[in-house]
C-alpha cells in the first residue's frame, strides 16, 4: 500500500534528522567553541544532544533495535516491500561505505562517540540563558 511506504519514508527522514543531529551537532559545538559562538552553550540544546546520543548508546548496550528501525519494518511490511536486518545505522553504512561492521563494533562507536559529547560538555559548558534585570 502506497500510505505505508510514504510513512515508511517520512520515518526514515526522521531517523536520518536524529542521526544528523547527533553527528553535526557535536561537530557545530566543537567548532562553535573554538570560534567564540555563544549559542553553542543553550542547556537545552546541548541537554537535548546528550539525551539523544545516551538513549542511542542505552539501547546498544541493552541490545534493543531502535524503535524507529522497527517502526520502519513494521510499514515496509505493510507495504509489501523488502525490510533489512539490523541497525538503520549499520544498514546504512553499509548500503553507502560497503563496511560490514559486528553490532558490537557500532555499540563501541556509538559509546566512544557519547564520550566525545561528554567531553564537549566540559569543554565547552551549556549555560542557562541569562535573565534580563527587572
Amino acid at each position: 500500500m502506497l500510505i505505508y511506504r510514504i510513512l515508511a519514508d517520512l520515518v526514515v527522514v526522521l531517523h536520518f534528522s536524529i542521526v544528523s543531529f547527533v553527528v553535526v551537532g557535536l561537530i557545530v559545538v566543537l567548532i562553535g567553541r573554538a570560534c567564540g559562538w555563544q549559542w553553542i552553550h543553550n542547556i537545552w540544546f546541548r541537554g537535548f544532544h546528550l539525551l539523544t546520543i545516551g538513549m542511542v548508546v542505552f539501547q546498544a548496550w541493552m541490545g534493543v533495535v531502535c524503535p524507529l528501525t522497527s517502526l520502519e519494518n513494521v510499514l515496509r511490511r505493510s507495504a509489501g516491500e523488502a525490510t533489512y536486518p539490523g541497525s538503520f545505522v549499520a544498514y546504512w553504512v553499509h548500503d553507502v561505505l560497503f563496511i560490514e561492521a559486528s553490532p558490537r563494533t557500532f555499540t563501541l562507536a556509538y559509546s566512544l562517540f557519547a564520550i566525545m559529547v561528554v567531553a564537549a560538555l566540559v569543554w565547552a559548558p551549556p549555560r542557562w540563558p541569562r535573565r534580563a534585570d527587572t
